[in-house]
């Protein structure tokens, strides 16, 4: 089964690929490789889960921005490809937690947007990966991930 039919089987809806908000582009693709730019939890009617996780998140609400941050991150793959199945295998994952200096759950909060990829690509959606705290990000936002995926034509 290929990440279109698992995106399918999973009755997941995407938002709309996200535009940039400054001076960059979601995407870039050299050779083999896509790199995506830091994307946010956007949802489908166009605003961001805000917060701060530890403080005006628990680890759920945390864990499901970073799902949505992989939707987003969906999102852009799918309008930058066409396809999800030309994705090859997920490369590298940075995750940022917006979160209070002594938390140390952005692992388990990361983990939302780690378990999308898997479940959408498989074995293939698993790769080297970091989470970490950030005390604050752009609007407020409760969660950034940035990542880049091998691809084929």
């Amino acid at each position: 089964m290929g990440a279109e039919e698992r995106l399918a089987a999973l009755k997941l809806q995407l938002p709309p690929a996200p535009k940039p908000m400054a001076t960059y582009v979601t995407a870039l693709r050299v050779g083999e490789f896509l790199y995506v730019s830091g994307h946010g939890p956007l949802k489908s009617d166009g605003t961001l889960i805000l917060g701060k996780v530890g403080v005006d998140l628990d680890l759920e609400a945390g864990r499901a921005a970073a799902r949505q941050t992989g939707l987003a991150i969906l999102a852009t793959l799918k309008d930058q490809l066409g396809s999800l199945d030309r994705v090859v295998r997920l490369v590298k994952t940075l995750g940022l937690v917006n979160c209070p200096g002594d938390y140390e759950l952005q692992p388990r909060v990361v983990n939302g947007f780690s378990d999308l990829m898997k479940e959408v690509f498989g074995d293939a959606g698993v790769g080297v990966r970091s989470a970490i705290g950030a005390g604050s990000l752009p609007g407020g936002m409760a969660v950034e991930i940035e990542a880049v995926f091998q691809v084929k034509d």
